[in-house]
């Protein structure tokens, strides 16, 4: 690994303007492309790749996936956000539901949250003890290193937003109606806990930042930066090549050969638009 930044949680490098939408649109393209080669690389190879996302509550995470995977394949592509464990879960090994969802060949995983949760939200929040998480920080690393041995190409990041606009996207939340979902009252909580989590993330990074599985760290004030500079990095992560294909041409349609639309009758929906 290269050698790190200090982390320093209220220094800021001084943020370029906001990005604007046909900047972003353009560029997203473009990096779009790059993903659908990516896409066949790993289908050609029978690669295995796992991406985690941690991070901040409304650091961007669902935004940021939902823009990796807006153009490629959902066979390829498969997104993984567990609900809370139920008793049954509860009593096996801690990571074990989380391995059912690993890569075969041919397969890029993406983890919405992750085993990391054992990290974060569960001790901050109360819903495991401090020795459950001790064990986890202690096993974490030699079950990463275990992942990458086996071949998965595993990129982990974590999306962090500053405190001023936590809170602007969770006051945005509450008058929305799109985005009233996002809101609970475990999110609620959870914002006034903002060093708690500051302290669960610096043990989390000291514990599982390992030259075979490091953290790469994104800032996403500007949601459309982050986004770009997220897939960027990704793309550079994993060692794809252009796939040559066999060039495209539509052939000739088929003869009608007699056929008629039915005189059925179908219910069409009605067109307001």
């Amino acid at each position: 690994m290269g050698k790190k930044k200090k982390h320093h949680e209220n220094e800021h490098d001084e943020a370029p303007a906001k990005m604007k939408r046909k900047e972003y649109e353009k560029e997203l393209e473009r990096l779009h492309g790059e993903l659908v080669a990516m896409q066949e690389w790993v289908k050609h190879t029978g690669a295995k790749v796992m991406i985690v996302f941690e991070g901040r509550d409304t650091a961007g995470k669902g935004g940021t996936i939902k823009a990796i995977t807006e153009r490629v394949s959902p066979r390829v592509f498969r997104v993984v956000a567990l609900p809370a464990p139920n008793d049954r879960e509860k009593s096996q090994m801690y990571f074990q539901r989380y391995m059912a969802h690993f890569p075969a060949g041919g397969e890029v995983v993406i983890f919405d949250r992750s085993w990391y949760n054992r990290a974060g939200v569960e001790p901050v929040m109360g819903f495991c003890t401090q020795e459950e998480t001790d064990r986890f920080l202690d096993q974490v690393p030699l079950v990463e290193k275990a992942i990458v041995d086996n071949g998965i190409i595993l990129v982990k990041y974590w999306l962090e937003v500053s405190p001023e606009e936590q809170t602007r996207r969770l006051e945005g939340r509450i008058d929305d109606p799109r985005k009233i979902w996002k809101l609970s009252a475990m999110d609620l909580k959870s914002y006034s806990r903002w060093f708690d989590y500051s302290r669960a993330r610096d043990a989390m990074f000291k514990a599982s930042d390992t030259s075979w599985a490091p953290w790469f760290i994104a800032r996403t004030d500007d949601k459309k930066r982050g986004r770009l500079n997220v897939i960027t990095h990704l793309l550079s992560q994993i060692p794809y090549e252009p796939i040559e294909r066999d060039g495209l041409e539509l052939p000739e349609r088929q003869d009608a050969g007699g056929y008629r639309d039915p005189n059925l009758p179908l219910r069409y929906i009605p067109t307001p638009y």
